[in-house]
């Protein structure tokens, strides 16, 4: 999308707000109301996406089969559960910027996550380390030091954890190439967050994968953050396999069924180690239950059971709507709605906050997080109180997310308008 000269008016945000190409996609999905009838201002979606109103129709319709088929919905139903996984690949591999083979819808995200380094972290006594972002999210942090000590190795030896420099929130990229270069031969597996939860820093995927598979080291990444967010290069990019969930920017609604890449070079590695499991064997001799496991080739020989019919059909209804949208209008016009953000917040004198989240548009998602120094909290609360839904992350971060598929440049206005009038009282 061509740059925009911004203003802080209410009429600016009034007028891009009417002109924005994607603005009928708001129509798709319920807003929040409040008390009084009036939309939320909903500034959440990296947390929990909002709910397409397609969705309902999707799930009913499956409900609906089931009533009336029972189990023979597994071959008879409009869109036959046995197989419906699979209708998922395609606009899941166009989402991420991958090939039908290397994606999978599947179980929740730290599930895959485990099921990725019982594959691909691989220790040796020589070589038994994982990089990771040091404050990755918690479920990161439980679920690597797991598989380490699972493997006899001391987390407190074994894991890696990459920090801002003195005085920055950010990671440079030159810094996790470096470290990779000096301690590379030391490592097994470099685990980032494609974006990161707390700082909202996106990752140089490219710069980091070719750095690590330089040094022989399996590149992996959680795209939690990043998977409906960014533009997604995943194959191209050479990244060994990725993880997702589905509820956040994917709007699949909470604990939905969850997202796996797997580049298809590693498509027919059988002497790979994985937890296998009955819908992850051979689709063509699947039901006769052999004893012995043959993997799917791809990323679905790394499934374990039936998916959730139910989860999928909402996904599903999300997936066919970004199809409709298309990433690369949504990412240009995420880059304007958090360039408009941080515009508006830039005219403040306040002293009271500070964007913590790169500056510059390709290093970070759509959200913005901003540290206060002093009662953040309240002003969270307060602000949630007059309808705007921000995030709130111990011990003084604040995180909002202007999500381009609903939010919109007025919404981005109204929340910098009480923000700042928050952060000045």
């Amino acid at each position: 999308m061509p740059a925009i000269e911004f203003e802080a008016t209410k009429e600016f945000a009034a007028a891009q707000t009417a002109c924005d190409s994607l603005r009928a996609f708001r129509e798709r999905f319920h807003i929040p109301k409040m008390a009084n009838g009036s939309d939320c201002v909903y500034l959440c979606g990296h947390s929990l996406g909002l709910q397409p109103k397609s969705a309902r129709e999707y799930v009913e319709q499956e409900l609906e089969d089931w009533a009336q088929l029972g189990v023979e919905g597994h071959f008879q139903a409009r869109n036959p559960w046995m197989p419906y996984h699979e209708i998922l690949s395609a606009p899941i591999s166009r989402l991420v910027g991958a090939l039908p083979i290397e994606v999978v819808g599947m179980n929740s995200l730290t599930v895959n996550l485990h099921l990725m380094m019982v594959s691909f972290y691989r220790p040796t006594s020589k070589k038994n380390k994982i990089l990771i972002e040091s404050n990755a999210f918690s479920s990161d942090q439980y679920a690597v030091k797991s598989q380490i000590q699972y493997h006899g190795y001391d987390p407190g030896e074994s894991l890696i954890e990459l920090k801002p420099r003195s005085g920055e929130t950010s990671i440079r990229t030159e810094d996790i190439e470096e470290r990779i270069a000096c301690d590379g031969d030391k490592i097994a597996l470099v685990m980032l967050g494609g974006v990161n939860y707390y700082s909202g820093q996106a990752f140089d995927f490219c710069r980091i994968t070719e750095a690590g598979h330089a040094k022989g080291c399996v590149v992996g990444f959680d795209m939690a953050h990043a998977a409906g967010n960014l533009l997604l290069k995943l194959h191209d990019w050479d990244i060994d396999f990725a993880v997702w969930c589905s509820y956040k920017y994917l709007n699949a609604g909470p604990g939905a069924i969850a997202g796996c890449f797997v580049h298809e070079r590693h498509a027919r590695e059988s002497h790979l180690p994985r937890f296998a499991g009955w819908w992850g064997h051979d689709k063509e001799n699947r039901f006769r239950m052999p004893p012995d496991f043959a993997a799917i080739p791809g990323a679905e020989g790394w499934q374990l059971s039936n998916p959730s019919i139910l989860s999928a059909a909402a996904l599903r209804a999300s997936l066919d709507i970004f199809d409709e949208a298309t990433m690369q209008r949504l990412r240009g016009k995420s880059e304007q709605l958090t360039g408009y953000l941080e515009f508006l917040l830039d005219q403040s004198w306040s002293k009271n906050f500070s964007i913590i989240t790169p500056r510059d548009s390709s290093h970070r998602g759509a959200q913005l997080s901003l540290r206060l120094s002093e009662n953040g909290r309240a002003v969270c609360d307060a602000l949630a109180k007059e309808g705007i839904i921000c995030d709130w992350r111990e011990p003084d971060i604040m995180r909002v997310a202007p999500v381009p598929l609903y939010n919109t440049f007025s919404d981005v206005h109204t929340f910098a308008e009480k923000f700042l009038a928050a952060t000045h009282s």
